[in-house]
């Protein structure tokens, strides 16, 4: 019987583990819940690095996430909607960019303030938006000296 008790023992303290990886694993790509935040929406040529989950961040600071990505069939665009938390009030003359972390980092996006004194409301769309630049189309560009 004291095999018996043991085995659950163990068994119960790795299942513990395991539900606390989850948790903490959920809780660094961004999928606890959206309380606290409001919406705001982009329209990308490229979204390339971008994924739901994506950090969105203003002055380098994690001010929300990526929440959707879904094709545009009309525009051959990609529609975004990204999470601001509550609190965090943009102009709405704002950019947003996707950004890279460095040469070999990942992609972020990035809120470049303006200064309207009014806000975004949510479920507002940013319309000045800037796209993820291709490191490989630079490098060839850069090698066939092509000035375009």
């Amino acid at each position: 019987m004291t095999q018996n008790t043991t085995e659950i023992v163990v068994g119960g303290l790795v299942l513990a583990v395991a539900v606390g990886f989850l948790v903490c694993a959920s809780q660094v790509i961004g999928m606890h819940s959206s309380a606290g935040s409001y919406p705001l929406i982009a329209s990308f040529r490229s979204l390339e690095g971008v994924r739901v989950g994506t950090d969105v961040r203003l002055a380098g600071v994690k001010i929300g996430s990526v929440k959707s990505v879904d094709l545009n069939t009309e525009t051959f665009r990609a529609d975004t909607v990204i999470s601001v938390k509550d609190g965090i009030k943009i102009p709405d003359d704002s950019a947003i960019t996707i950004a890279s972390e460095g040469l070999l980092g990942g992609n972020f996006v990035e809120i470049v303030p303006g200064g309207s004194p009014f806000m975004f409301d949510p479920s507002s769309e940013i319309e000045d938006t800037q796209s993820a630049v291709s490191l490989v189309s630079l490098l060839l560009k850069f090698v066939s000296g092509s000035g375009e």
